[in-house]
């Protein structure tokens, strides 16, 4: 696996480059083709909206050069790591970028992390006492996670705990003026904050987890390495969770590297609802003010996150099934 591996990373990086030009080009004709533009935006927001005045915002935003020139020039500036500027923000995107995406990276990795704890902790409960009452619990709780749309859960959610009990802040990541996150009463707010929009976020993926991680636990307990495990007197428990468990964990894993696409599109959703200062939210304003720049930014960004982040999960793969590695190279 070590001669193999280190060529395996590199042909994943080389992939890094096809997929964000496509993503940057979908998005920029997809962006061409809607209906208005940012200087329609700014000129329904002033009030005024000439043929002049409109002439002169397009004229500066570069909106009356061709949709090729504009394209190449976009792809130029990316060679010198230059994303552009938001007219909307009057900040260069990258700066922006920078700025929210810590929060996302916290509330994506958050959700992530509850969803396959208690996802695989349920999912090995579950296959465990297959058939008895905790695993028909546990099967229609899951159902359940499926069935509910994360946003109607995250409305639940602020509903019961922020507006009835009172127990947990709705919407943004601080108060105004609180302590920095850096002490102790500033980590505790930031992880109050936190929870809704994580819990919210990791419902529907924790049913997914109880799923996979169920029925890989099932298929892996009828193998013939488990049943001499069981032969030679080892406890049930270690069988579980030194034999099952570990090959059971290979299709979990790659689940996880599914996943991280759709964490970061569900993130939109979520942080527009809890009002949550990520990408998701910079996502949704630079939509609904056509700031291309920004969308492009931020889209090209997100794509290339994913991809590094699923890299990260495949060489984790590799790890833990060294066959993966060889069969690829």
């Amino acid at each position: 696996m070590s001669s193999s591996l280190p060529g395996y990373i590199g042909r994943r990086l080389l992939q890094l480059l096809p997929i964000a030009l496509l993503i940057v080009l979908t998005t920029y004709i997809l962006m061409r083709l809607a209906p208005g533009d940012m200087a329609d935006v700014i000129a329904g927001e002033s009030g005024a909206a000439t043929p002049e005045y409109m002439a002169q915002l397009r004229s500066q935003f570069s909106l009356d050069l061709p949709a090729g020139t504009v394209f190449l020039n976009y792809l130029r500036n990316l060679l010198h790591f230059d994303l552009g500027f938001s007219f909307h923000n009057s900040m260069p995107v990258a700066d922006l970028i920078l700025q929210r995406v810590g929060p996302t990276l916290v509330l994506m990795l958050t959700s992530l992390g509850i969803a396959a704890t208690l996802g695989v902790a349920l999912g090995v409960v579950s296959a465990r006492y297959r058939g008895t009452w905790l695993d028909e619990v546990i099967s229609a709780l899951s159902t359940i996670g499926f069935a509910t749309p994360v946003f109607w859960a995250g409305l639940v959610l602020i509903v019961v705990f922020s507006v009835h009990l009172k127990w947990l802040p709705s919407a943004g990541m601080s108060s105004i003026g609180g302590p920095p996150v850096t002490t102790m009463a500033g980590l505790l707010e930031h992880i109050r904050y936190l929870l809704l929009p994580a819990l919210t976020l990791s419902f529907f993926y924790l049913a997914i987890y109880v799923r996979i991680t169920r029925s890989a636990m099932l298929e892996v307990y009828g193998m013939d390495f488990v049943r001499t495990a069981r032969a030679k007197g080892l406890s049930e428990l270690r069988v579980s969770l030194k034999h099952v468990l570990r090959n059971a964990l290979l299709p979990v894993v790659t689940l996880t590297g599914l996943q991280l696409a759709s964490l970061m599109g569900g993130s939109i959703v979520i942080e527009t609802i809890f009002a949550w200062p990520g990408l998701g939210r910079l996502t949704f304003d630079a939509v609904f003010y056509r700031d291309i720049n920004l969308l492009l930014g931020v889209f090209l960004f997100s794509s290339l996150l994913v991809v590094v982040m699923n890299l990260l999960v495949d060489i984790l793969y590799a790890f833990l099934d060294p066959r993966v590695v060889g069969g690829r190279s």
